[in-house]
């Protein structure tokens, strides 16, 4: 990992506002189910953004994990301990998860999990996995997401609307000019 200084001014703002927005209690419900999809990641104990990056880094439970949550979807994981290795396979983790299904909005870039710069998004990535993994009926964590509700409306009702104004529009009526001058009124003299 690249030696980088923590920064100071705008740098270190940004860096703070990051670090504040982790949560412990979304970082221990992740890494449960973690631990229960994927037993060999010996996740007990982990806590902290810190542990949790040395756990993560390599990308290998991560791709262990897409692989329970949809099989052959990596190719090959790489036990190589050489750094593009493992930037690899966290880029072939999130090429997975999006093919899942989770959206790219709240997915991570590689060196957020790599170089630590934003381990909140890395967690709420893996919410966001353990949602979609729920609406597909397996073993998932967070609340239910949202399915798609069509609606269908007949050419008569769309025309029922047209003639009205809803309330959010406001209103015009009792509406006149009186009371618009503001200040003193401006003449013009010849």
């Amino acid at each position: 990992m690249a030696e980088r200084p923590s920064g100071y001014g705008f740098t270190a703002e940004i860096s703070n506002k990051i670090q504040g927005k982790y949560d412990v209690a979304m970082e221990q419900e992740a890494l449960k189910w973690i631990a229960k999809l994927v037993p060999e990641a010996k996740m007990q104990g982990v806590t902290g953004s810190t542990q949790v990056h040395e756990k993560l880094k390599d990308g290998i439970i991560l791709c262990k994990l897409i692989e329970k949550l949809q099989p052959n979807s990596i190719k090959n994981i790489n036990t190589n301990k050489m750094a593009f290795k493992q930037m690899e396979n966290i880029s072939n983790f999130l090429a997975a998860a999006e093919k899942f299904g989770v959206s790219r909005t709240d997915s991570f870039q590689t060196v957020d999990l790599y170089e630590a710069t934003n381990m909140a998004q890395v967690i709420v990535m893996l919410h966001a996995l353990g949602r979609k993994a729920s609406s597909k009926g397996l073993n998932g964590i967070g609340p239910k997401e949202a399915s798609e509700n069509k609606r269908q409306f007949s050419e008569e009702q769309l025309r029922a609307g047209d003639g009205h104004i809803g309330l959010q529009m406001g209103t015009n009526k009792h509406a006149n000019q009186s009371g618009l001058n503001f200040g003193k009124t401006r003449s013009i003299i010849d």
